[in-house]
């Protein structure tokens, strides 16, 4: 493991964009558009611009379990968002979400348009809206919230802190990802705790927490994020990994997955997603030979 230069932070930080990294093209100081491009309008009330990220992957699997119930107003089209490309600073998308991250959406079901960002946001609209994924007495739905706040705050040490020291620094720092990799360690322990006793996050029901935690710690369980399950020795938290793999024989999450993702088995692609009909006819193995 190489360590990092000795470093002395000056009195003022400037920036400095040859910083490196995976994502050093696409990081910046400050916030608003970075050019104009107005996002693409379909046919449903519903409007998702996004990526299939963890972040993205909590909302398509909130809507495709929304339309499991039989919501038909949870229709939605699906824009992808290519944030390597830096689409999520474009003028329209901005207009959204402020914060430039995915995902976003656009409900315009109603008089005026609402528009919704931060996932966790995004996820406690579509319950109150429907009706569902968020339970109605106290207890249980307070349980529910506070894992949803607990996802939100943590997943920034596992994504931001450790898979970022860990998978896309340009060099190793010794020091940062011992640091990350033991608070995602507790984080794993904290859930399968939990979990000990728990069928789901909130007790008995699966709630929105469970969709928003599953996309970021269930990934991780199965070693499929910053190639870190045996660094991590997920294998050992046996409650979380029976709860990933309850939650990933669900067909809501298996078609929630697919939409707006780009990588992988092409037939797990689904760049846009416009018609529950788009799942058997435009996945990226449907339409590759084409092109």
């Amino acid at each position: 493991m190489t360590d990092a230069p000795a470093y002395v932070p000056p009195k003022v930080w400037t920036w400095n964009k040859e910083n490196g990294g995976q994502f050093a093209s696409i990081n910046r100081p400050i916030a608003g558009p970075t050019h104009d491009k107005e996002l693409p309008v379909g046919k449903h009330p519903l409007q998702l611009y996004s990526l299939a990220t963890p972040n993205g992957v909590k909302v398509t699997v909130m809507l495709e379990e929304l339309l499991a119930l039989g919501h038909k107003g949870a229709e939605y089209d699906a824009w992808l968002i290519k944030i390597g490309n830096g689409d999520q600073f474009g003028s329209g998308f901005v207009d959204i979400n402020p914060n430039s991250k995915i995902p976003a959406l656009m409900d315009r079901s109603g008089p005026e348009p609402i528009r919704v960002f931060e996932s966790g946001s995004i996820l406690f609209y579509l319950a109150e809206k429907f009706g569902a994924f968020l339970p109605k007495d106290i207890k249980t739905r307070t349980q529910a919230m506070s894992w949803l706040f607990w996802q939100m705050g943590s997943a920034p040490y596992l994504g931001g802190g450790f898979g970022h020291f860990y998978a896309y620094a340009p060099f190793k720092i010794e020091y940062a990802i011992d640091r990350f990799a033991m608070e995602v360690k507790r984080q794993l322990d904290v859930l399968d705790r939990r979990l000990a006793d728990n069928e789901y996050l909130a007790g008995k029901e699966y709630t929105i927490a469970d969709i928003a935690v599953w996309p970021w710690y269930g990934a991780l369980a199965k070693g499929l994020v910053y190639g870190a399950g045996e660094f991590l020795s997920v294998q050992d938290y046996k409650n979380v990994q029976r709860w990933t793999d309850q939650i990933a024989k669900r067909p809501a999450v298996k078609r929630g997955r697919m939409v707006n993702r780009i990588s992988g088995d092409p037939a797990s692609q689904l760049h846009e997603r416009h018609d529950a009909s788009d799942f058997e006819t435009k996945t990226q193995d449907k339409l590759a030979p084409a092109t």
